[in-house]
């Protein structure tokens, strides 16, 4: 049953919503005094300037759109972050003092890009750029001088499709600066990558692995000087794995770790070489070992519950810290993100770093699974408002392709609980940690898979006695929100109405209307082009199935989206209403990720979903 819905500013879910989170942190890797972390404290993402061991944090920068990303100098002296306009993702790199002051363009001649990462080397002596625009994809690289002067950025690799290193990953640069590591998808044209390493001053490929229908990408070199041995990830098993390869030698070593299950990625190396930190993620659980490189020993951490990271693609996870400790980004349902200690040795947890704001009490989640349409199971996160079913559903789609939800704080998902809405969080066919099959079943026919697991997510929840069957909800995110205007269409009787948040509209437009990684993204899924694969865009298009639609439709987005650019929600909005659909879209000057960094907009698109929800229930009433 719905209960009374509260708008006022006391209301318990804006209070979830607007508790400070630390959404990631990282340290200088030759400073470990000083770190950086961003959160939301001041009610919109920024940089704070992290003084470890007071733990006090003072924010550095006041964009306006909020910051998602920015690396800290390895002697802790600079920080850089991504400036752009209005959270359109396009803009430069701009350095800060870390005692704070005026930002200063380090690449005032280049064109605005976007990027997939800076990072310099331990020795502070060069700085790499992984960006992208319509010019393709570049590795520029900037030499630091003693006094922390910067030169011009020289362009020393460039590729028409995807070349990228993960945002957060500790050291694509090697320790000397000799060395910058890459993820290429040039022979492959898909997301399969190999992984290239090439000389950060002429650009000459050093060495590179690369197997078919296989992908290898880095995540660090070796911290000491002269070490050029590098972590990597493949998953020629099925599942990621990780491995230390030397470039210029080629000599590879597979870690022994068949006692873990699913994905094993290593997140950091110990300061002496000696030691790697691992997180395992298997079937959208994770846990934290310490595996020694010499002995190959095997030492677990305890995380408590929940998972590690504020999302699946933001920060580190975990890494070492001073002295005997290991530092974890940690979340549950009803805990936002803080960063806690483990103790190497013990592997308990021994204090919380950098806490989150205070709460009202939530719902928790569980995990529980259910067959899809072809007997494949399939997992999700459930959470029940208090009271006994059946109640009105909200079926919840993630963002990001190969991706997945964990279970995290999400303040959206407890107002709903508060509203007495029954909650469920799908990890759909495509999703990560569940293997390579999984994950790779949609490629070639996206859209069909997670659709019809999301239609066997709604049959659980009838047949547990949880939803309402006349009263389940689809709502979503980027990927989530293509989802949701794709299921409403395909399946029109099943559903109640759609909830998209910055949705994915229309894949043949959006070819022709975004460039880079989109564009890049979509060959891989769809096998090509329109023109190569016209019937593979068509049959995965949203705009394909408009006059199928039944149920009302709410859309919240930003006049700012590079990822999802106006047009294709436009032509969609115009085609529904020339039949006479109901239709709501509600534009913002904003982003594609303009809603999670600022937290009075996540608020407002969060009461327009409530509102929506209400108005569509109360009509069936």
């Amino acid at each position: 049953m719905l209960q009374t819905l509260r708008f006022d500013q006391d209301a318990p879910w804006k209070q979830r919503f607007r508790a400070a989170a630390i959404l990631w942190t990282q340290l200088a890797a030759a400073n470990k005094t000083r770190g950086i972390a961003a959160s939301t404290r001041s009610g919109v993402a920024q940089i704070y300037a992290w003084d470890v061991p007071t733990g006090s944090l003072r924010q550095v920068t006041q964009h306006e759109g909020g910051l998602y990303y920015a690396y800290l100098s390895a002697d802790g002296r600079s920080i850089y972050y991504h400036d752009d306009a209005q959270g359109n993702e396009m803009g430069h790199f701009v350095r800060v003092p870390f005692e704070g002051g005026a930002p200063e363009d380090i690449t005032p001649d280049l064109p605005p890009y976007a990027f997939f990462g800076l990072q310099g080397s331990r020795a502070n002596n060069l700085l790499a750029l992984i960006a992208f625009n319509e010019e393709g994809f570049m590795l520029y690289c900037m030499d630091i001088g003693p006094e922390g002067t910067l030169s011009p950025p020289r362009k020393v690799y460039q590729e028409p499709s995807m070349i990228r290193a993960a945002y957060f990953a500790p050291g694509f640069v090697s320790a000397n600066g000799a060395l910058v590591a890459l993820g290429s998808s040039k022979r492959s044209g898909s997301l399969d990558f190999s992984l290239l390493v090439v000389d950060a001053h002429t650009g000459q490929p050093i060495g590179e692995l690369w197997k078919e229908k296989q992908s290898l990408e880095p995540l660090a070199f070796s911290p000491l000087a002269g070490d050029e041995r590098l972590l990597g990830t493949s998953n020629e098993t099925g599942m990621k794995r990780p491995f230390l390869w030397h470039p210029r030698t080629t000599e590879r070593t597979q870690l022994a770790l068949s006692a873990l299950e699913g994905d094993v990625e290593p997140l950091d190396w110990s300061e002496d070489g000696r030691q790697t930190l691992l997180c395992q993620s298997w079937q959208a659980v994770q846990n934290l070992y310490l595996y020694d490189l010499e002995s190959a020993a095997l030492t677990p951490l305890h995380v408590p519950g929940g998972s590690l990271g504020y999302h699946d693609t933001l920060g580190r996870k975990a890494y070492f810290g001073p002295g005997d400790e290991v530092f974890a980004e940690w979340t549950d349902a009803t805990h936002p993100s803080q960063v806690i200690a483990l103790s190497h040795t013990t592997g308990a947890r021994t204090s919380t770093v950098l806490p989150s704001g205070e709460v009202p009490a939530g719902h928790p989640w569980r995990s529980v699974r259910f067959p899809s349409s072809d007997r494949q199971m399939v997992q999700g996160w459930l959470a029940v408002p208090d009271g006994h079913g059946p109640f009105p559903a909200i079926i919840e789609m993630h963002g990001g392709m190969a991706t997945l939800q964990r279970e995290r704080f999400v303040p959206a998902s407890q107002a709903w609980l508060d509203a007495g809405f029954a909650f469920l969080s799908v990890n759909f066919r495509g999703s990560s940690t569940f293997g390579r099959a999984f994950e790779r079943k949609v490629w070639g026919n996206l859209g069909y898979w997670e659709i019809e697991d999301v239609v066997a997510a709604r049959a659980f929840l009838i047949e547990e006695g949880i939803a309402n069957a006349s009263q389940v909800f689809l709502t979503g995110a980027s990927f989530g929100g293509y989802l949701t205007l794709l299921g409403i269409g395909k399946y029109p009787e099943l559903w109640a109405g759609g909830m998209a948040e910055a949705p994915v509209v229309g894949l043949e437009t959006l070819y022709e209307t975004t460039g880079g990684a989109m564009r890049s993204v979509q060959i891989s899924f769809l096998g090509g082009t329109p023109e190569e694969q016209p019937e593979r865009y068509k049959a995965s298009s949203a705009l394909t199935y408009v006059e199928q639609v039944r149920a009302p439709v709410l859309i919240l987005t930003g006049r700012n989206d590079t990822r999802s650019p106006a047009g294709p929600i436009e032509r969609y909005e115009q085609k529904l209403k020339e039949q006479g659909k109901a239709i709501e879209v509600v534009w913002f000057d904003a982003g594609h990720i303009s809603s999670a960094l600022q937290t009075e907009l996540g608020i407002t698109y969060q009461e327009h979903m409530l509102r929506f929800a209400a108005r569509v229930l109360g009509h069936r009433r």
